[in-house]
């Protein structure tokens, strides 16, 4: 059995991380922290306009969800591997969750924020429908919505 949780640095990522590692260890399962970096073609020319560097920035994002995640990775005892992609976040978990064979995703109820859903669509809804596999939404607290 094997668990695919998208991770970023919010809390709502890391309650669908805690979930699936205490859900992973009764099953004997493994578990793979997904963080999926994104970066639009406005954004990307945007950012070469102000001489930033895309790598960097994409780097320094998966440092941060790694930080925010390294507690609950000391603590697991299952198997966590931590993995970072690039493309559009939802097919990027979807594409990763088949190359592993998954059985189950594993998200948090939200993102970040709920305007980058507006302009990039949300993740856990473009999951949910073309999963090939289970996908968990977990609640981080019960003032979720």
């Amino acid at each position: 059995m094997r668990f695919v949780v998208g991770v970023d640095d919010s809390a709502h990522s890391v309650a669908a991380l805690a979930r699936a590692i205490e859900l992973a260890g009764p099953l004997s399962a493994d578990v793979h922290a997904v963080h999926a970096v994104y970066l639009p073609a406005s954004v990307l020319v945007a950012m070469a306009e102000a001489a930033l560097d895309p790598d960097a920035m994409a780097n320094s994002e998966a440092a941060a969800t790694e930080a925010a995640i390294d507690h609950l990775l000391g603590l697991a005892n299952v198997p966590v591997t931590f993995a970072t992609v690039r493309g559009y976040p939802p097919d990027a978990l979807l594409e990763y969750a088949a190359d592993v064979d998954a059985t189950t995703i594993v998200l948090g109820s939200r993102g970040r924020s709920e305007l980058a859903a507006f302009f990039l669509g949300s993740t856990g809804h473009r999951v949910l429908h073309y999963a090939k596999c289970d996908v968990l939404i977990v609640k981080s607290s019960k003032g979720d919505e």
